[in-house]
């Protein structure tokens, strides 16, 4: 049963306890940032996945949806495009875009496997990015290769090593303007622990014990979607890992939300509230128009949010958006999941 399916079986608790706390729906903020979604293509298929991207897709977005998103981001006066995949780099597009929006004078964030900058055909990849000036967000779900490579694949650690040492060397996680931040993510279904001491962790064991350097760490709650979700109804831990984000809900996270703040584009140009409502193929509603061809500013920015039980992922502990924790630590989590 997916995820939707259970938001159909049940009532939406979510938004019920939203409207609990807000007194009424959630409801977009602002736009400050547009993210999309290059392709679902990538170099790697790692287990978490929640867009289930791999070397077999072949989804990839167009130069012609490339540029109604340039018209869209002029339109709403964002100020941050955030590429993100499959591994973006892969469209073929990418170079001849991320070049587009710095005339722009956009600010560009690239999130990258890091694997993908060591694939032939991209040995230029880093450089060009660091030349562009492009932000980097990479995934290493740990510091120690055991529980990277359980998750991403053997070999993912060394490799993901190597390509950040590369970075190191052009600049990033070393100079402020070529910022650098990681991204971790649980390997089960347990909350994250707190973003600045294990922050503190990684930089011990990168920095000190590998001579790597980074800007920032953000820790990233699994959402019970894609590969992850997948993986949890056949160990029968599904119903266990909902609690766990139902019981640790935190009002406090409700107005830092990605979604009240952003939009996600899918590689045809649809219109989501965020990257999970994206895997999931729940496109923004309520009237809102649904397709970068028809974006307008005023309905978006005014919009009621599309939710559902996966969103607890994003208010329990200390919450989890693409950007990191949405709070501090505040109390202790119940972490029973596991």
């Amino acid at each position: 049963m997916s995820m939707h399916d259970l938001d159909q079986k049940r009532l939406n608790t979510f938004r019920d306890r939203v409207a609990q706390e807000e007194g009424q729906p959630l409801k977009s903020l602002s736009i400050d940032t547009i993210q999309m979604n290059l392709g679902l293509r990538c170099n790697m298929k790692c287990r978490h996945c929640h867009v289930a991207a791999g070397p077999k897709r072949r989804e990839q977005m167009s130069w012609e949806t490339m540029g109604a998103i340039v018209k869209a981001a002029r339109e709403c006066g964002c100020w941050m495009i955030d590429l993100t995949g499959g591994a973006p780099e892969m469209n073929p597009h990418f170079q001849r875009f991320v070049q587009a929006l710095r005339d722009e004078t956009f600010q560009v964030q690239v999130r990258t496997n890091l694997t993908i900058l060591l694939e032939p055909g991209y040995e230029d990849m880093a450089s060009f990015m660091a030349d562009s000036m492009v932000s980097l967000v990479a995934s290493l779900p740990c510091y120690l290769e055991k529980n990277v490579d359980l998750q991403r694949g053997p070999g993912a650690y060394h490799r993901s090593i190597e390509a950040l040492r590369m970075l190191n060397g052009l600049g990033y996680g070393m100079r402020d303007d070529l910022p650098l931040d990681l991204i971790f993510n649980p390997i089960g279904p347990t909350l994250p622990p707190s973003q600045a001491e294990l922050e503190a962790t990684y930089r011990r064991e990168l920095e000190e014990r590998l001579g790597i350097h980074f800007s920032h760490l953000h820790t990233i709650t699994n959402m019970p979607i894609g590969r992850f979700w997948a993986k949890l109804r056949v160990q029968k831990r599904e119903e266990a890992y909902l609690a766990v984000l139902r019981d640790n809900f935190n009002p406090q996270t409700l107005p830092g939300l990605m979604c009240r703040h952003q939009i996600s584009v899918d590689w045809n140009g649809t219109i989501h509230d965020c990257d999970f409502n994206l895997a999931l193929g729940l496109p923004v509603n309520h009237g809102t128009p649904s397709h970068i061809r028809e974006f307008d500013i005023e309905a978006l920015q005014r919009r009621r949010i599309v939710t559902g039980l996966h969103c607890f992922g994003c208010t329990a502990g200390c919450g989890s958006s693409c950007a990191g924790a949405l709070v501090n630590p505040t109390r202790t989590q119940k972490n029973t999941g596991g």
